[in-house]
């Protein structure tokens, strides 16, 4: 199926509801790290330009500070950093306190991989929370024992999608949608395939393609901001699919949009999220 206008009209995202910040969402990004701090400040802003209501990041100690004065609008957590800038052992505990109390959750965006995201992983999988992954916890990542409640949204580029399923990138390239089913019916997820063109697969066949992308997407920090734009839906009470298929779709218009102003390459990830709100549907 072709990922347009058209399909996401039977897809149709929560109603907008005049109400406190709380009807909106409570949101939790888990991102950066002492090498780049920076991806959590993009994750966190597209999830408010696409609706969240309260939000909460979680990052490593060494960049708190910083990302808690660069966005206002945040409660920041800096948990554990290990001497490799990324989480230590230590934030898995940390972490726990933090996942109960939140609707939706978006981790991975400048994680550093190390041997503490596979624990946090599990435990962000147990949480009840609406969850998105991507980057360093996709790498980590371990094929479950049985599903959860809410369907987790994963979004790997190739790199990731061949470390997943034990494969070369060639293999990805060669069949991107019968790779991305594997992933989605091992990983019991919806699951993007990043391209040109964009594949979304769900475990039971059903796929979406997105061939509207521009070039100016292929910049650094693009990803996490589409990251951040899911969660936000999904923060906003949206089922996992839908807020999949709208994140890639408001993405490549916010791509879209910019390109007309800018111009076909140039702009920044960092410009694209200012460019949601007035996509999506009132």
């Amino acid at each position: 199926m072709k990922l347009n206008g058209a399909a996401l009209e039977a897809h149709p995202l929560p109603p907008i509801r005049n109400d406190d910040k709380d009807s909106k969402g409570r949101i939790l990004i888990i991102a950066g790290s002492a090498q780049v701090p920076g991806a959590a400040l993009l994750t966190a802003t597209a999830a408010m330009r696409a609706g969240a209501g309260k939000l909460r990041i979680a990052t490593v100690e060494s960049a708190a500070l910083q990302l808690a004065l660069h966005i206002p609008e945040a409660m920041v957590i800096g948990l554990r950093e290990a001497r490799d800038g990324g989480f230590s052992n230590e934030a898995v505990e940390q972490l726990a306190e933090q996942l109960g109390e939140v609707d939706a959750i978006v981790a991975g965006p400048g994680v550093h991989t190390n041997q503490a995201c596979e624990a946090m992983a599990c435990q962000m999988l147990e949480s009840t929370a609406a969850l998105a992954l991507d980057v360093a916890f996709l790498k980590a990542l371990q094929p479950p024992s049985s599903g959860r409640e809410i369907v987790p949204v994963l979004l790997p580029d190739a790199d990731e999608l061949a470390s997943m399923l034990e494969c070369d990138e060639e293999q990805i390239e060669r069949d991107p949608v019968g790779c991305g089913l594997r992933a989605a019916q091992s990983y019991r997820s919806i699951v993007l395939v990043k391209g040109p063109p964009s594949h979304v697969v769900c475990p039971n066949g059903d796929v979406w393609t997105h061939e509207r992308g521009v070039p100016g997407l292929g910049v650094s920090g693009s990803g996490d901001v589409l990251a951040g734009i899911v969660g936000g839906l999904l923060a906003r009470g949206a089922e996992p699919l839908d807020a999949l298929l709208w994140g890639v779709w408001l993405h490549g218009e916010a791509g879209a949009a910019l390109t007309r102003k800018v111009g076909a390459i140039g702009f920044l990830a960092r410009e694209i999220a200012g460019q949601i709100p007035a996509l999506m549907p009132r």
